[in-house]
């Protein structure tokens, strides 16, 4: 167990805060409107409106550019991105925080999106179809994590760098996480938040779900429309108390705890009667040693449409219970609209500033009260009051729901501390180009024998195999291929662990997913004729399927885990990614056991992304080849357990998680350091975490694959820490090619299976490590040890 994990927590408070919304373009604008009431709903000016039911949008009409610029062609900027570095930047120079307080490698950032750069995909398809050639580098400005490493290097960032993306409740998930990082001493200071901007296609969604209203948006009024669109991004530098009280630094507030939790209900629909939120709410009052009649203040999710508010309602009282009855509510989307990624993140802002100013801001636009939506809801006028506690609540799409607790500085004991134990992995299924069993994957790479082959002058791995074996037609009929392996791969890890889930347990066991690329069939399937006939050709039936994290809301319908829920997207590192996040919430006991889901799938569309970065190799590579790599899919799941519950109903056990290290290049031009001095420090942490010496490590299962300047570097970085000739390096992304998220949750799979069965050619006994490594520059290694 990693040995921060066995100090107290940190207590972690909010420094700075930066805002870029319709209310105008600083966290202050935000404030002083959203305290006036004022709707900044009006008509958008920045897209053709035509075709929808609605003409308005929560606009930014400020369209600055920031002051740091990024990777990019020089005749295009990316709205989300400029929109995410200008709140960084008002929230990094408000925060006070230099590298003389916190050092670059003990700054971390947790950025949260629903769309990322949706509008750079669009512009790069659209260009490729009309037979141009677009910039490469327009793809670099594409995923969840280039929006994470693009901030990080502006501010010098070194420390653990993670993306989100649990659609509507990705800003509030990744302040919460960020505050973990903080509090479980991973870094001293973490700049976490929201970004995502309005586009053609998502008003073409949400369209066609009929959710637009044409006015602005009224939440739980008995008369509201539906939802009103935003964009924008909120920001928030987050810091180790002892530090910003030793340097002066400001201090708005201090983030308690946060509460994660899934609906396991429906795509888009929440539990009608709020008791998968309710989860959250409870899981968030519980790690902040917090009572339900402390809470004075809720920003609520409050869309304004008519299934979620009252869903909300319901989930509110369940969750305080009948302190609900005396507690203000309000939405801050009756203002500014509904940012989607950026939603939590500008709300913990909104929320922050309340108990600062101890006024509650108002729910605009609201007319006649609805008799399922009878709580307080401060409607139209702010209101003074006085609360030392408040709560920032956002649910969203797949039912993924996240809630954050903030108090005023200095009004509440320190957070408990959390009853922590070892963790086990205890199933484990692995869907590959090798087959749809682990057997399949594990005899291929005994064998040395590589399942992916040559389409068209590219090596090409794909996971064909008959779904029919493991799901039903109906139960894949509005899944993409990324929700079914996600879901496959989950039964069969669950019944690999003969751990089955019932009414007793399913609330304490969650499920992580990772990807790298997320729902590019459905994004296609979807924007494709939207792009070509407008509005009108958008399918209700595969837009929920759009956001990356539909495939975790399935496997939560499919297999029953409704514990703490989310979908990180950490690039090429993304399965590792998601290990990590299960391996924290299960060892500070937010669940027993958690899913760790790493799924990536492959369209024509990613291969020829893949191909204009020159990355795809032209035949299948070889150890020590530099032509690029195979790419590949795989859906690969790991059951992550507390060592007590796997104990108490005698589970079998394949070995033992010990620590991991999470870190990031800092190359302000988006590439991996040759040098490798970050995966260096990665691997360095992890070790140190896990109370082992580099003379003691087994192997090492690199995440080499045939790109040059990353293999490179891996080497380069092996060599430093080890400085062993007979160290054995393992590279399986040679046999099963590169699954982009995918790869390290793989190799994790594929390091336990040798033990289980006692092949030490094969996966050498003893301590390991398993690297993973993004484009971008993130790398993240995880040590594995047998149970001793």
């Amino acid at each position: 167990m990693q040995s921060t994990q066995n100090q107290s927590p940190r207590r972690v408070v909010v420094a700075g805060v930066g805002a870029v919304t319709a209310l105008g373009p600083t966290a202050a604008d935000l404030w002083e409107g959203a305290v006036a009431g004022r709707v900044a709903i009006t008509e958008v000016e920045h897209w053709p409106m035509d075709g929808y039911r609605t003409r308005l949008g929560g606009e930014v009409k400020d369209t600055t550019p920031p002051k740091n610029d990024y990777p990019r062609p020089s005749d295009y900027r990316d709205p989300v991105m400029d929109f995410a570095m200008r709140a960084a930047e008002e929230a990094y120079a408000a925060s006070g925080v230099t590298p003389e307080i916190v050092a670059p490698e003990r700054f971390g950032a947790v950025v949260g999106t629903c769309n990322a750069g949706l509008i750079t995909a669009a512009k790069w398809f659209a260009d490729r179809r009309a037979g141009e050639s677009p910039d490469p580098a327009l793809l670099a400005l594409v995923t969840p994590q280039a929006l994470a490493e693009t901030l990080s290097s502006a501010f010098d960032i070194k420390g653990p760098v993670l993306s989100v993306n649990t659609a509507c409740a990705a800003g509030a998930n990744a302040i919460g996480y960020a505050a973990e990082l903080v509090r479980t001493g991973q870094a001293d200071a973490v700049l976490t938040g929201g970004s995502d901007a309005l586009s053609d296609v998502l008003f073409a969604g949400f369209n066609s779900l009929e959710s637009l209203s044409p006015e602005p948006a009224a939440p739980y009024s008995k008369d509201r429309q539906g939802l009103s669109l935003g964009e924008g991004s909120g920001m928030l530098v987050l810091v180790r108390e002892d530090i910003a009280r030793e340097a002066g630094l400001p201090i708005l507030a201090e983030v308690m705890s946060y509460g994660l939790s899934a609906d396991g209900y429906h795509a888009t629909a929440p539990l009608p009667d709020g008791t998968g939120a309710a989860r959250a709410i409870k899981a968030a009052l519980a790690a902040a040693g917090i009572q339900a009649e402390d809470v004075r203040y809720v920003n609520s999710h409050g869309t304004g449409t008519a299934k979620n508010d009252p869903a909300e309602t319901n989930a509110t009282k369940v969750g305080l219970g009948d302190a609900a009855r005396s507690v203000a509510v309000s939405s801050t989307k009756s203002m500014i609209g509904h940012l989607l990624g950026a939603a939590g993140a500008v709300e913990n802002i909104v929320t922050v500033e309340a108990l600062n100013h101890q006024v509650v801001p108002p729910t605009a636009n609201f007319t006649e009260p609805d008799p399922e939506c009878d709580l307080d809801y401060t409607p139209n006028v702010a209101r003074p009051l006085e609360m030392d506690v408040a709560m920032s609540n956002n649910f969203a799409f797949g039912g993924a729901n996240a809630v954050v607790i903030h108090a005023r500085p200095g009004t509440q004991e320190a957070p408990p501390a959390p009853a922590l134990d070892r963790i086990v992995v205890t199933g484990l299924a692995a869907l590959t180009p090798a087959g749809a069993q682990l057997d399949d994957a594990w005899s291929a790479f005994a064998e040395g024998r590589a399942v992916v082959g040559d389409e068209g002058g590219a090596a090409i791995g794909r996971a064909d195999f008959d779904i029919t074996e493991f799901m039903t037609r109906k139960e894949t009929r509005r899944m993409d291929r990324l929700g079914v392996f996600s879901v496959i791969a989950s039964k069969l890890a669950l019944g690999d662990a003969a751990l089955e889930l019932t009414d007793d347990n399913r609330a304490r066991v969650g499920a992580i997913v990772g990807s790298g690329v997320g729902p590019m069939e459905s994004m296609e399937n979807f924007s494709i004729p939207v792009l070509d006939e407008g509005a009108g050709a958008a399918n209700p039936a595969v837009f929920p399927n759009t956001v990356y994290n539909a495939a975790g809301g399935q496997v939560a319908m499919h297999v029953g885990a409704v514990g703490p829920a989310s979908t990180v997207t950490t690039g090429h590192a993304a399965g590792a990614s998601a290990v990590c996040y299960c391996y924290d919430l299960a060892a500070s006991n937010q669940a027993d056991a958690m899913l760790a889901v790493a799924t990536d799938t492959i369209t024509d569309t990613v291969v020829d992304a893949f191909r204009d970065l020159g990355l795809v190799a032209p035949s299948i590579p070889k150890p020590g080849s530099s032509s690029g790599f195979a790419l590949s899919e795989a859906g690969v799941a790991i059951v992550v357990e507390r060592l007590s519950a796997a104990q108490a109903r005698g589970a079998s056990i394949y070995g033992e998680i010990l620590g991991y290290g999470i870190t990031f290049d800092g190359r302000k031009d988006g590439r991996i350091d040759t040098d490798g001095g970050g995966l260096e420090r990665a691997m360095q942490l992890a070790l140190d975490r896990a109370g082992v010496k580099a003379a003691d490590v087994a192997a090492v299962w690199a995440s080499a694959c045939g790109h040059s300047v990353a293999d490179g570097a891996e080497r380069a970085a092996i060599s430093r820490v080890f400085g062993r000739d007979d160290l054995v390096v393992l590279t399986p992304k040679f046999l099963f090619g590169e699954p982009l998220g995918a790869g390290g949750a793989l190799s994790v799979a594929l390091a336990l299976t040798g033990w289980r069965r006692g092949d030490a050619e094969h996966s050498p006994t003893g301590p390991v490590v398993v690297n993973s490594m993004s484009l971008g520059g993130t790398n993240i290694s995880i040590v594995l040890a047998p149970v001793a």
